[in-house]
């Protein structure tokens, strides 16, 4: 017991001297010999980073240096709101009427493609928009062929692009006038489509991406609206016109589930509209009536939304690149292979004797 007792008191007197010399604080370090602690990055403390994901800030710098090009084609006739729906789509005055400001005009004789071409930015994107217009469409009382100078002026900038990808010594960045997306205005008759309307779509299908709208659709009733957009529907599918988007273009099925419900919509019953209006308290776009006021963002009022969308915030690049990779490279064989059998002629060689590296 006297044994055990001394051990207790040997122990009670070595921890009062060592707890006092353990809980002491360390002594201060000077400041020019204190090391900052590097917080370990990505590719730090895990062996297995390469930086892969790198790349998307990489395409991001590079597209914002060079900004985005859209050139858009709108068709109808005269009175259908073309201008303004444009100027609505982009917040901005980008109508050819717009920027030429000048007094009534007259119906042109024949049609009359202008373009206008606009440097827009917004949060530091930069985009050239153009504008192509084309006054005189189906407003004559003959209009036969009023497709023809559209189809023209379609296949010419096809074939600036093309003489400019075959010079020898080609631009870094060759300039993009190719017409990526046409928006066709359809008056709003409630009944079915004109003759005019099958005609001009299912030649120019072909050759350009169609979005087809029902203009001025505050003009019919709901139970109107809907069923014109399904009688449109039917008649595209009876005349084989296919409008964008395309179903032989969908990717996966995560595209075609998207696309099927765009598909299920168009044409897009739009309104627009460039003036605002001061609605429980809040400032919008619309058409006041004695009714009430058409808000042109609401889609319980319209569908300018869906096509606003489609153009600019969702499948802008998908329409350039079907542009670019479809409706161009068709055109670019074709003329490659016009050119082929004109050679071939000029050396007295039958076309069948042509291989196919020269093709």
């Amino acid at each position: 017991l006297q044994k055990a007792l001394g051990d207790a008191e040997t122990c009670r007197a070595m921890s009062e001297v060592a707890v006092p010399e353990m809980m002491m604080p360390p002594p201060a370090v000077p400041a020019a010999c204190q090391v900052e602690k590097t917080v370990p990055g990505p590719g730090m403390g895990d062996f297995s980073y390469v930086g892969i994901d790198a790349i998307l800030e990489q395409m991001r710098r590079k597209a914002m240096k060079q900004g985005f090009e859209l050139n858009i084609m709108v068709v109808g006739q005269s009175g259908l709101g073309k201008s303004t729906l444009m100027n609505t789509l982009f917040k901005s005055k980008v109508s050819r009427k717009s920027v030429q400001a000048t007094s009534q005009e007259k119906i042109p004789k024949t049609i009359h493609i202008k373009s206008v071409s606009h440097d827009i930015e917004e949060k530091g994107v930069r985009m050239k928009l153009t504008v192509i217009d084309t006054p005189g469409f189906g407003d004559q009382i003959n209009n036969e062929n009023c497709w023809q100078p559209i189809m023209k002026f379609i296949n010419a900038q096809y074939e600036q692009y093309l003489q400019e990808e075959i010079n020898i010594n080609r631009k870094k960045r060759i300039p993009d006038s190719r017409v990526h997306c046409c928006i066709y205005f359809i008056p709003p008759t409630g009944h079915c489509l004109r003759p005019l309307d099958v005609e001009f779509m299912r030649r120019l299908s072909k050759v350009v991406n169609i979005v087809p709208v029902i203009a001025k659709a505050d003009t019919l009733t709901l139970e109107e609206r809907d069923f014109f957009k399904q009688k449109i529907r039917e008649e595209l599918r009876a005349n084989g016109i296919d409008v964008y988007p395309q179903k032989e273009f969908d990717e996966d099925a995560e595209d075609r589930m998207i696309n099927d419900k765009i598909r299920e919509m168009i044409p897009f019953a739009v309104v627009g509209s460039d003036q605002e209006y001061q609605v429980n308290g809040r400032r919008l776009l619309g058409r006041k009536t004695k009714w009430g006021t058409i808000e042109v963002e609401n889609i319980a009022h319209c569908e300018f939304a869906y096509l606003r969308d489609l153009l600019i915030r969702t499948h802008m690049e998908n329409i350039k690149d079907i542009t670019s990779s479809i409706h161009y490279e068709v055109y670019r064989v074709r003329r490659l292979n016009e050119n082929n059998t004109a050679v071939a002629h000029a050396n007295g060689l039958p076309q069948h004797h042509m291989t196919s590296h020269e093709m």
